[in-house]
Parts: structure tokens; sequence; C-alpha cells
């Protein structure tokens, strides 16, 4: 145990570490006078402040979700590259609910907006499951397939129920159909002449810890969890046991939809004014969940860390710009060193040989 988490400490310092000298070198080879300052900011800045904190903790809420959904479908053999859909879904039917149910109390609204993101996250997330349950076909393409047919039928739903022709998004929600900031916003302010600029940081941090928590008790402590890895690791040894396959492929894929579901809701709910554009996009979230699941080592704890350590780069490097770096580049380097973490589990694998297999 002690051999394992000394491999995963240090195979996500290798990673960390590569990415951030390729990121580098990307900002040297544009601009080597301001490479460095511009590159300090990016290290430095969500930690200059409390309020920057804040806003760590807010940008890092959507990213862990989507990042446990790619984990709870790796623990169970499964592989999740459809979470910008259910991403996506899950965050339309949230701002849906806060828009046209406002006869609803604010409270119970809330509650609404999130449980209907989870179930239609989970909707989604039961195609590719039943196709790979019942017909063998990979989870990957089928995924892939849902990003983008998600993506059309959202964007058409939009343009025909909740659009702001104004703004091609969707309607604002409205203030008391947001997510309460449980008073984080006293606890990550920074003073601003004679009163306070807070973070507009909510209880959706919250939320996603405690679904991180919940992921890690449902998959290492429950028989409902061990059933699960179990048609992951060996389906064959799994149905010898007497564990039906195709239904816990199915509730697998339910589950990891219903999570990126929360997310989407999460995302639009913060208070910040943030709309779902109606334009065909795919959601970045979905795609970065991945980075964070590998960086976190697929675990449901360690998720938290890696979507909260992405975060801040995300928040750093958006402050390069005023360096003379465009917009671009600056997205450059930070994916360089976001997806090179995807590597994480390659580089532990290759330390434990290196290391460990060779003194044995």
């Amino acid at each position: 145990m002690k051999r394992d988490g000394l491999l995963s400490f240090l195979s996500t310092l290798v990673v960390i570490i590569a990415g951030l000298a390729i990121g580098l070198i990307v900002l040297l080879v544009s601009d080597v006078e301001r490479a460095f300052p511009a590159f300090w900011t990016m290290l430095s800045f969500g930690s200059r402040s409390m309020r920057n904190i804040g806003d760590v903790l807010l940008g890092a809420t959507p990213i862990i979700l989507t990042g446990l959904s790619v984990t709870f479908a790796f623990k169970t053999g499964l592989f999740n590259i459809g979470a910008a859909g259910q991403f996506a879904f899950g965050g339309f039917v949230a701002i849906y609910i806060g828009v046209q149910f406002t006869f609803l109390p604010p409270a119970l609204r809330i509650i609404c907006s999130i449980l209907g993101a989870a179930l239609a996250g989970a909707v989604w997330g039961a195609i590719p499951g039943l196709l790979k349950a019942y017909r063998n076909v990979h989870e990957v393409i089928t995924s892939i397939m849902t990003n983008y047919i998600g993506m059309y039928l959202i964007s058409y739903t939009i343009q025909n129920t909740i659009f702001d022709l104004g703004r091609t998004t969707t309607v604002l929600l409205p203030d008391d159909s947001n997510l309460p900031t449980l008073g984080l916003d006293v606890i990550f302010r920074e003073p601003l002449g004679t009163g306070y600029r807070s973070s507009a940081v909510n209880a959706g941090i919250v939320i996603a810890i405690l679904i991180a928590v919940l992921v890690y008790i449902i998959l290492d402590k429950t028989k409902f969890g061990y059933e699960l890895k179990a048609c992951g690791f060996n389906k064959d040894a799994a149905k010898y046991a007497g564990i039906n396959q195709n239904t816990n492929i199915v509730r697998s894929m339910m589950i990891c939809g219903a999570i990126a579901g929360v997310g989407g809701a999460l995302n639009f709910m913060n208070g910040t004014g943030l709309s779902m554009n109606a334009m065909p996009v795919l959601a970045a979230e979905g795609f970065t969940g991945i980075s964070v699941a590998f960086l976190g080592l697929t675990n449901p704890i360690g998720v938290i860390f890696s979507g909260i350590f992405v975060s801040y780069l995300f928040l750093g490097g958006a402050r390069m710009q005023p360096f003379g770096f465009s917009l671009e580049l600056v997205q450059i380097v930070i994916s360089v060193i976001i997806y090179f973490c995807a590597f994480v589990l390659l580089v532990k694998n290759n330390l434990g040989t290196l290391f460990f297999k060779r003194k044995e």
C-alpha cells in the first residue's frame, strides 16, 4: 500500500512538472523576455488573495464532477468520453427548470433543477450503456456520437424554448434559481476600497465534494460497487459469480451521466450570469474531466484535488494575456499542461517497473 502511494505521488509530480516545463518552452519560443513573468503569473495568481482562491474553487466545481464521471466509468471497466454531452444536457435542463418553474419556491426549484439535471444526464448516459450491454458496441464510439447528437439537439431546443435573441444564449436564470453561497462569499473575499469584493464560490463546491465522497463509498465500501467493478475487471468471473453484467453496464453509464449532468447544473447555477450558448458547441468541461480523472489517478478523492489544480491553472493562465500573449497561445499553453496530465497512469506503470520490479 505504501509503495502504491509513493508511486502515485511520484507519477503525479512527474507529469505536472513535465507539463509545466513544456508549457514554459512554448512561451519561451513565442517571447523570451516576457515568458517567465507570464509563467509566474499563471503559477501564482490563484493564491494571491482569498477571492482568487474562491474563484479557483468555483472553476473546479464542474470539472470535479466531469472528472468523477470519467473516474466512475473507468473503475467499472468503461471509458465515458460522453461526459460533454451529459454535462450539456444537465446544464440545459437545470436552466429550463430555473427559468420556467418560477411558481415553485426557490429552495424547491433549486433542488428540482439539480435532480432534473441528474436525470437528464443519466438518460443520455444510458444510450451508450444500452448499446454496449446488448449490442456490444464500444462505448467510446457511441459516446462520441451522442456528444454530437446532443450538441445539435440542445442547440435546436434552446432556440425553440428559452432563447435570448439579443445574446444568442439561453435567457438568464432568476437570482433565486442560483445556488446559495452558504457564507463562502464572506470567507473568500478581498478588500476593495472601503469594502470587499467577494468570489462567486457557492454551495456547488460543497455538493461536488460530497458527491466525490459518495462515489468513493459506493465503489469501495458497498456490494453494489463491488459488483460494478467486478464486471469491469473480469466480466467472465462476474458472470460466473451470478452478477448481471448487462444490467450493471447500463447502471454504471447512467450513474456516470447523472454525475456529469449535475456538473452541468452547478456550472450554470453559480450566480455569475453564465448562460448556455445556443450555437452548437461541445462543452470543454467534459473533455477536461478526462485529464482531471487521470491526474487524480482515477481515485474519487484524488479527483477533488486534481480538479482544483486544473482550475488553478485556468485562472492563472487567463492572466497571461496582459503580457502580450494572444488568447490562442495562452490556451495552447494551458491545454498542453492539462492534457499532458492524462499520461499519469502510464508514467506510474513505468516508474513501478523501473524502481520496484527490478529490485524484485
